[in-house]
């Protein structure tokens, strides 16, 4: 059953990028409302495959490389739609939902439920500190995505090439704001999903921190995120700066997504965990 209602996913994700796209493109309410109400339906698949996926391993699917991009991808999707709702940064599901179509086409590619999960990572303190790092991760990416679309914009106003991309795009003031709320949003539940295995780990492995590669390319990203923060609050930094650092911030999350995960071991390595406390 969770196959099923994961292609249905992926046809509802997919089929949603392609009419964002075409809003992108010709601007026209009618896309971009349908391409909502498709990733919305495709959202409500998703949920179900993950349910059932859950049921059947017995623990939160993240496991392994894929399981994750399953999860994330879920967070993605779901953080865009209550973005969406919030402001009217509609093109924005241009990069969003291709993206979620991406890493859920990868998850269902990537092997999953095959990985050694110890008794310890089955606490429901772990499932809560995915839940808020993943959460995080996600409004961070949109930060990231924003931030990416205020520099093409910007660049457009600069050079005075007032064409494709300045039509379409929102205004500077639109895509700082958002940078700002996905900000204001991200990072607290990143801080909290940190702090959260931060302790878990010193109740189970008696530290707080221990230098697994994971850990370290985080807590990089958080400190940039920070800094970020900092600066808008009590400097008052917004445009391209904040694009900029909002954009490095994600380029580290996603090589800790990926990179440490995959390229150096360590106990936060896709299945590589299995013993005990």
């Amino acid at each position: 059953m969770a196959n099923i209602f994961l292609s249905l996913t992926l046809l509802a994700y997919y089929s949603a990028s392609a009419l964002f796209i075409a809003y992108f493109l010709a601007q026209r309410e009618a896309f971009c409302s349908w391409a909502a109400r498709v990733l919305g339906v495709g959202l409500v698949c998703h949920s179900v495959a993950l349910a059932f996926i859950t049921l059947k391993l017995g623990w939160l699917p993240v496991a392994t490389l894929g399981e994750s991009l399953l999860v994330f991808s879920w967070t993605l999707v779901a953080a865009f739609l209550l973005l969406f709702r919030r402001f009217p940064i509609r093109v924005l599901g241009a990069l969003a939902a291709p993206l979620a179509a991406v890493m859920a086409s990868a998850g269902m590619i990537l092997p999953g439920g095959r990985a050694t999960i110890a008794p310890l990572l089955k606490s429901t303190w772990v499932v809560v500190h995915v839940g808020l790092t993943f959460m995080g991760v996600a409004a961070l990416t949109l930060a990231g995505l924003g931030g990416l679309f205020y520099l093409v914009q910007e660049r457009q106003i600069k050079a005075k090439k007032l064409g494709f991309f300045y039509r379409r795009l929102p205004s500077l003031g639109q895509l700082d704001a958002l940078n700002y709320w996905c900000l204001t949003l991200g990072f607290p539940l990143l801080t909290a999903g940190m702090v959260i295995g931060s302790l878990y780990a010193q109740y189970t492995l008696g530290k707080f921190f221990s230098f697994d590669p994971k850990e370290i390319l985080t807590l990089i990203a958080w400190l940039i995120y920070a800094v970020l923060l900092h600066e808008r609050l009590t400097v008052g930094w917004r445009g391209r700066r904040a694009a900029l650092l909002a954009l490095c911030g994600f380029c580290v999350l996603m090589i800790t997504f990926l990179g440490a995960s995959l390229w150096w071991s360590g106990y936060h390595s896709f299945g590589s965990f299995s013993g005990t406390p």
